[in-house]
């Protein structure tokens, strides 16, 4: 007793031709259908290149489009004839010109023949079966499609709305259970004969004719009725993508298909010519005996199928870019964002630098320029410091600085004098940390040489420009981690805020904040605000200032201005 092989080949016919002789060369007979929209004249030429091998057969041509009839009524037809030639044929394994044998096909053989009574067929009911793509489940035995999905989907959506909207539903012939599964089956002679010489099967056959994608479900239902005994699973290593389409086998899979321990594997690309050598003319490269398992290699394909979707943290891609929700984590790494703090203390930046070990950087979104870390107008993956280049697309110049330069935290200082444009990005980021003192804006203006009237101007829109920011950072939306302080409360007891900040920034171990950065003179800001209210505009970010001086500070040492023992 042997097993017979069913081919359906439609293209690659030199790839066909090679496995089909692979197959004799053991002798599995083959019987071979080519799909009748292959020109006449390449056909004559492929049979007639392997027509010569006694153990090769070519059975009626059909055409054959995807999730239509033909494809069943082709294997129908091969099968009858393989039956009918080889009556040494005990198990019929259905294949592609796509497929290729990954182990000695003996072993094959000899699985089977140990097996003579079982029917390797996928085959599961609409309501467990979890990968069905296209919206249609059970809907796809009930409704009629005579329209091709793949030429004529405009029509074909059109007439499955139709179905539904008036409520036509057909009837499943009696004594069928559908059951839905792999196309690629290995059935025993007994199981394939009674399907195809059941007296019902012109009515079988009438039903299946207009159920869509058949040959995904003609065969794993008419089984249930003949079967002795069901292993619902293929023997073929057979894996598809998240939109139902077939995964495509390459040079570089080869280590992963010999770990799939599988027979045979389908969608080989045709130009692989390292795994066609060395699954059909590498004896001693062959796999050794086990039990066929492609669930060890379905963790690579699921991690495979969420980089495709999903993506990498913070790395954008086309089909996310302009999707917002997509983007699978909005930046690649954690980051700070400080406001009001270079307008507040001297030397802000380098202060931090040298406390947390973290690269700090000037005024990012500065109209002027990016001020990156050490003046530089050149960052990590070619980022340039162009205020014109980074306001084509703000955010993703910062998800691209992040990017960049992960493993590194970043951190910028940022105010209402800057571009806003990634105000909503930062604030739904979870990675990032916001720091806000507000009303911080008013000391350059405070220390400013300007005319009073547009200082009083300046003031309005950068209040203006705050506020809003202000209410971006206060949303239900926001994710980032935010703390926010007004001015006068910030200068008034300073050591616990930068003792907060530096504790969630740096990266060196600090306990107690040993130095802290020196603070500006605010001697008569308080009346500066005072002189802004009597101009008729209203400062109120930054909390209350007493008219007479700033708020009461501790005296200045002539090195540290704060010391914590």
């Amino acid at each position: 007793m042997t097993v017979g092989i069913v081919m359906l080949v439609h293209t690659s016919l030199d790839r066909a031709a090679q496995v089909a002789r692979h197959w004799t060369a053991s002798g599995c007979p083959v019987v071979i259908h080519v799909d009748k929209a292959v020109p006449r004249k390449t056909y004559q030429a492929f049979r007639a290149a392997i027509e010569k091998d006694r153990l090769i057969r070519f059975s009626k041509r059909h055409r054959c489009e995807w999730g239509t009839w033909g494809i069943v009524a082709a294997s129908q037809s091969a099968s009858e004839m393989m039956l009918a030639s080889f009556e040494q044929v005990r198990h019929v394994y259905l294949a592609s010109g796509s497929c290729l044998p990954l182990r000695p096909v003996q072993e094959l053989i000899d699985y089977l023949a140990a097996r003579p009574q079982t029917d390797f067929i996928e085959s599961a009911t609409t309501a467990d079966v979890p990968w069905t793509v296209g919206g249609l489940d059970e809907e796809r035995f009930t409704l009629r499609f005579p329209f091709s999905w793949k030429k004529r989907r405009a029509l074909f959506d059109r007439w499955v709305n139709i179905q539904r909207k008036i409520g036509y539903r057909r009837r499943i012939p009696a004594g069928l259970t559908p059951h839905m599964g792999s196309q690629w089956w290995c059935l025993t002679r007994q199981t394939l004969s009674a399907i195809l010489e059941d007296p019902d099967r012109p009515r079988h056959d009438k039903y299946f004719r207009r159920v869509w994608i058949p040959d995904e479900s003609y065969y794993q239902t008419l089984a249930r009725l003949y079967s002795r005994k069901i292993e619902s699973r293929s023997l073929t290593l057979s894996k598809f993508d998240y939109q139902g389409k077939p995964h495509i086998f390459y040079d570089d899979h080869l280590q992963l298909l010999r770990r799939s321990d599988c027979f045979v594997a389908r969608k080989i690309w045709p130009g692989a010519n390292r795994l066609y050598h060395a699954f059909l003319t590498d004896e001693r490269g062959a796999m050794k005996k086990a039990e066929p398992n492609p669930g060890k290699i379905d963790r690579i394909f699921a991690k495979a199928v969420e980089r495709r979707t999903r993506g990498r943290p913070g790395l954008y891609m086309q089909s996310r870019l302009p999707r917002q929700g997509w983007e699978n984590g909005i930046t690649a790494y954690p980051y700070s964002m400080f406001q009001g703090f270079d307008e507040l203390f001297e030397d802000f930046g380098g202060w931090l630098n040298r406390i947390t070990g973290t690269r700090v950087h000037g005024h990012l979104f500065s109209p002027e320029r990016a001020q990156f870390s050490g003046d530089y107008t050149v960052m990590n993956g070619a980022l340039s410091d162009s205020a014109k280049l980074r306001d084509y697309d703000p955010e993703g110049f910062l998800t691209n600085l992040i990017w960049n330069t992960r493993g590194e935290r970043q951190c910028f200082q940022f105010g209402p004098m800057d571009h806003q444009g990634v105000n909503w990005l930062v604030a739904r980021d979870p990675n990032a940390q916001v720091s806000v003192i507000t009303g911080a804006w008013a000391v350059p203006l405070f220390k400013s040489n300007r005319n009073f009237g547009e200082i009083r101007k300046e003031a309005a829109r950068l209040q203006r420009v705050e506020s809003e920011h202000l209410g971006i950072l206060r949303s239900t939306w926001a994710k980032a981690n935010i703390r926010i302080w007004s001015m006068a409360d910030f200068v008034d007891s300073p050591m616990e805020p930068l003792q907060t900040i530096i504790e969630e920034t740096g990266t060196l171990r600090q306990r107690r904040l040993a130095e802290v950065p020196r603070m500006v003179d605010l001697d008569g800001f308080g009346q500066f605000l005072q002189n802004l209210k009597n101009q008729g505009m209203h400062p109120y970010l930054m909390g209350d200032f007493p008219v007479e001086s700033g708020p009461e500070r501790k005296p200045k040492p002539p090195r540290r201005p704060y010391v914590v023992r």
